[in-house]
């Protein structure tokens, strides 16, 4: 019973693996065919899926630095400190990110003070009816 347990898990992840090689593959097939009509240059099925599994077999080392990077540092969660750790190497693309992330930062703040002030908005409206009702009961 375990076994077979066991066993149907393993093909569940071994489905899940095969469904995002072919999820990257399909969009590095879409990335060369937009290169190539834009430089004018062909790509063969063989490049193609050369290109796929380079891709796809370094997505899963940056997963497996990412979850170092969280584990060091005893945390149970990916954050952006361990994806700017790992883009470290690369100075555009960690300009890209810190960027990215510096305007998802402030996205998120002015939407706190948005929702802030609609708080204090709908609790000034919901208080004065209450005074107004205080008041005439006192008359």
């Amino acid at each position: 019973m375990m076994e077979e347990k066991e066993g149907a898990e393993e093909q569940q992840r071994f489905s899940y693996r095969q469904r995002l090689k072919a999820a990257v593959h399909y969009t590095v097939g879409c990335l060369c065919e937009e290169v190539a009509s834009d430089k004018e240059v062909q790509f063969s099925k063989q490049t193609i899926a050369a290109i796929s599994e380079v891709t796809f077999r370094q997505c899963e080392n940056f997963a497996r630095d990412l979850e170092m990077f969280a584990r060091h540092a005893k945390r149970s969660t990916i954050n952006t400190e361990d994806v700017k750790l790992l883009a470290r190497r690369s100075n555009s693309l960690l300009k890209y990110i810190t960027e990215r992330n510096e305007d998802i930062a402030q996205f998120n703040l002015e939407r706190k003070a948005k929702k802030k002030k609609k708080l204090e908005d709908e609790n000034k409206n919901s208080v004065e009816p209450a005074e107004a009702g205080a008041v005439e009961s006192e008359d």
